[in-house]
Protein backbone atom coordinates (compact mmCIF):
# COMPACT_ATOMS: atom_id res chain seq x y z
CA UNK A 1 0.00 0.00 0.00
CA UNK A 2 1.68 3.74 -0.98
CA UNK A 3 1.68 5.93 1.91
CA UNK A 4 3.10 9.79 2.39
CA UNK A 5 4.39 8.51 6.29
CA UNK A 6 7.95 9.01 5.54
CA UNK A 7 7.05 12.25 3.99
CA UNK A 8 4.96 13.38 6.84
CA UNK A 9 7.97 11.92 9.53
CA UNK A 10 10.54 14.06 7.74
CA UNK A 11 8.65 17.36 7.81
CA UNK A 12 8.73 16.86 11.57
CA UNK A 13 12.19 16.16 11.49
CA UNK A 14 11.68 12.44 13.33
CA UNK A 15 13.46 9.53 12.95
CA UNK A 16 12.09 5.98 12.37
CA UNK A 17 12.99 5.22 16.01
CA UNK A 18 11.08 8.09 17.08
CA UNK A 19 8.25 7.74 14.73
CA UNK A 20 8.18 4.28 16.56
CA UNK A 21 8.19 5.43 19.77
CA UNK A 22 4.99 7.83 19.40
CA UNK A 23 3.22 4.63 18.08
CA UNK A 24 4.01 2.32 20.08
CA UNK A 25 5.57 -0.01 17.61
CA UNK A 26 8.92 -0.95 16.39
CA UNK A 27 11.30 0.68 13.93
CA UNK A 28 11.12 -1.85 11.67
CA UNK A 29 7.68 -1.78 11.45
CA UNK A 30 7.69 1.76 10.33
CA UNK A 31 10.55 0.83 7.96
CA UNK A 32 7.99 -1.74 6.61
CA UNK A 33 5.24 0.50 6.53
CA UNK A 34 7.36 3.19 4.78
CA UNK A 35 8.42 0.63 2.05
CA UNK A 36 4.97 -0.58 1.29
CA UNK A 37 5.89 -4.16 2.76
CA UNK A 38 3.62 -3.96 5.63
CA UNK A 39 0.21 -3.02 5.58
CA UNK A 40 -1.16 -1.50 9.24
CA UNK A 41 -3.51 -2.50 10.98
CA UNK A 42 -6.77 -0.19 11.05
CA UNK A 43 -6.54 0.55 14.58
CA UNK A 44 -2.61 1.55 13.82
CA UNK A 45 -3.55 3.59 11.07
CA UNK A 46 -6.23 4.94 12.82
CA UNK A 47 -3.27 5.81 15.36
CA UNK A 48 -0.88 7.50 12.31
CA UNK A 49 -3.75 9.20 11.31
CA UNK A 50 -4.17 11.06 14.89
CA UNK A 51 -0.79 11.81 15.54
CA UNK A 52 0.00 13.80 12.31
CA UNK A 53 -3.48 15.22 12.14
CA UNK A 54 -5.25 13.67 9.04
CA UNK A 55 -7.32 11.26 8.06
CA UNK A 56 -6.61 7.72 7.04
CA UNK A 57 -7.27 8.70 3.23
CA UNK A 58 -4.42 11.48 3.32
CA UNK A 59 -2.03 9.14 4.55
CA UNK A 60 -2.41 5.61 2.92
CA UNK A 61 -3.55 5.08 -0.61
CA UNK A 62 -5.44 1.51 -1.07
CA UNK A 63 -4.95 0.25 -4.79
CA UNK A 64 -7.98 0.58 -7.12
CA UNK A 65 -9.95 -2.30 -7.69
CA UNK A 66 -8.48 -3.71 -11.50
Amino acid sequence: MKNRLKILRAERDWTQAQLAAELDVSRQTINAIEKGKFDPSLPLAFKVARLFDLSIEDIFEYPAEP
